[in-house]
């Protein structure tokens, strides 16, 4: 059943049997509805990888999209964590 706030419902359906987040399935399949795929595609992050980051930056970037039991995670852990969020 189509639901109103997602644009693209077969993209976000592809993307949840992938094990992607419901946020992250809409965010990506309203994207591509809006500006094409190729240019989602293409769009990439400025950001550097996880992999780069200081653990206080990934202990305060789980912080803010609210990753249980972050304090207690390694570095490894945050980056697998924030990755599969």
């Amino acid at each position: 059943m189509p639901r109103a706030q997602i644009k693209d419902e077969k993209t976000y359906q592809k993307l949840r049997d992938q094990g992607e987040s419901k946020e992250k399935s809409a965010l990506i399949a309203n994207a591509s509805a809006a500006q094409g795929k190729k240019k989602v595609g293409r769009k990439g992050g400025e950001s550097p990888p996880y992999t780069d980051w200081t653990k206080d930056d990934l202990l305060k970037r789980a912080r803010e999209i609210g990753i249980e039991g972050r304090s207690s995670m390694n570095k490894s852990e945050l980056v697998d964590a924030l990755r599969n969020h």
